[in-house]
């Protein structure tokens, strides 16, 4: 595509994003499903200049105000993933000049709010709990997320997929901290793959990993994914199981649980159960109280441990929302506290890094059910061999009592995980 028709379109893709009436995976997405003709290199280009802008949005919106033409053009300027010789060659006289005097400006010269490109009700959070580490952190939520497979064990070892995966060109690595995944270079079609098509990997953060890992499914267990969503944990957990037991994938939205289907027809696992509940309470989960062995709830959350890759969700999110979601987190956890029975497991999770949905909730719920013993993640995680466990985890008097992933520290999206033992 020629350097100004493929600006032309970057401008256009970057009006539609900074609308924020929809989460922008989605509307990239649609995009290039109404225009098919883009290429592979159209389309990384497109992807990444959006989320570029919406990344450094505080910045870009202060450099924009010197230039001339349309905002979302100047935007796209300023983000535009490509080499600089290709996009000058998409660019007025007065646009280079504008362009090259931004590139000028240093880093060191900004203001902290066009450094940090948060908005200022997230910040305040953030440097409470990591002091030292706030700006490390936003350099991490800067560079977007690697790509992290989970290996089915079900299916293969990690250790021949690896060598299958440096057969086909992919160089793999394994995860630090997970003895299921896969850290791979770059972002290559992992869906044209052999390994793919038949099941034995799938796309999943770490941290993710980690989440299922801590539930410590077994063999013939009746077992809960509370929140399954599109059922990435869902699998995690079922393969653990052997394909074995009951294996409850839970939801209130039947849209998001489609999208499970056909990555468990892949994954081989016969012991999954979708469900679509209509809310909490529903009488499907009433009929199956106190009967369950363990329980996942990794519960609807603000989603800001995600920033690397939903980099928008900084700009839609609010601390009215948050709170708001507090509530609903609240509910979710008692009601999924109550299918347990007499030693059973209950996780709860999030991949949000703000208190108030994480530490708040886990010790309300301790406060408020003294039948549920609360577990320390670090030893769970030493005692499944996971390297390093204790530098996963903080809070409480050992500072092992919650799984605590940061981008910066882990190399992972933020999670939170709290573990309780129904007594």
């Amino acid at each position: 595509m020629h350097p100004k028709a493929l600006l032309d379109v970057c401008t256009e893709l970057v009006r539609l994003t900074l609308k924020f009436d929809h989460p922008a995976d989605a509307i990239v997405s649609r995009f290039f499903r109404d225009n098919r003709g883009l290429g592979p290199r159209e389309r990384a280009t497109l992807a990444e200049t959006v989320y570029t802008v919406l990344r450094k949005k505080l910045l870009f919106d202060q450099l924009a105000l010197s230039g001339s033409g349309p905002k979302e053009r100047r935007l796209a300027i300023l983000g535009f993933y490509g080499p600089r010789d290709f996009l000058k060659s998409a660019l007025t006289d007065q646009e280079k000049q504008w362009l090259d005097q931004c590139d000028q400006v240093k880093p060191e010269e900004l203001m902290d709010r066009h450094r940090h490109n948060l908005p200022d009700w997230l910040v305040q959070p953030l440097k409470e709990q990591l002091g030292d580490g706030f700006w490390p952190l936003v350099d991490s939520l800067n560079l977007g997320a690697g790509l992290d497979l989970r290996v089915n064990t079900q299916l293969a070892k990690r250790e021949a997929i690896q060598k299958e995966l440096q057969v086909a060109g992919i160089k793999a690595v394994p995860t630090p901290y997970s003895p299921w995944g896969l850290r791979i270079d770059g972002k290559p079609p992992l869906n044209k793959l052999d390994a793919f098509t038949r099941g034995a990997i799938e796309v999943q953060d770490e941290g993710s990993q980690l989440l299922a890992l801590l539930l410590e499914a077994k063999r013939g267990e009746m077992v809960a994914d509370f929140c399954a969503g599109a059922g990435g944990k869902t699998l995690a957990i079922g393969a653990a199981m052997r394909s074995t037991g009951r294996l409850y994938a839970f939801d209130t939205s039947a849209h998001r649980l489609e999208a499970l289907k056909p990555r468990l027809a892949r994954s081989g696992l016969s012991n999954v159960h979708p469900a679509a509940i209509a809310h909490e309470r529903d009488d499907r989960i009433k009929r199956l109280a106190g009967k369950l062995d363990r329980v996942l709830v990794d519960a609807p959350c603000s989603g800001l441990g995600t920033l690397r890759r939903n980099p928008d969700l900084k700009w839609r999110q609010n601390m009215q929302a948050v709170q708001e979601m507090t509530v609903k987190q609240a509910a979710i956890l008692q009601s999924a506290a109550r299918l347990l029975k007499s030693g059973g497991r209950l996780v709860y999770a999030t991949c949000s890094v703000l208190p108030q949905e994480n530490e708040a909730i886990a010790e309300a719920f301790s406060a408020a059910n003294s039948e549920f013993m609360p577990l320390e993640a670090g030893e769970v995680l030493a005692q499944l061999k996971v390297a390093d466990a204790a530098s996963l985890c903080s809070g409480g008097d050992s500072g092992q009592k919650y799984l605590r992933l940061w981008p910066h520290k882990h190399q992972t999206d933020g999670f939170f995980a709290a573990i309780w033992q129904k007594k």
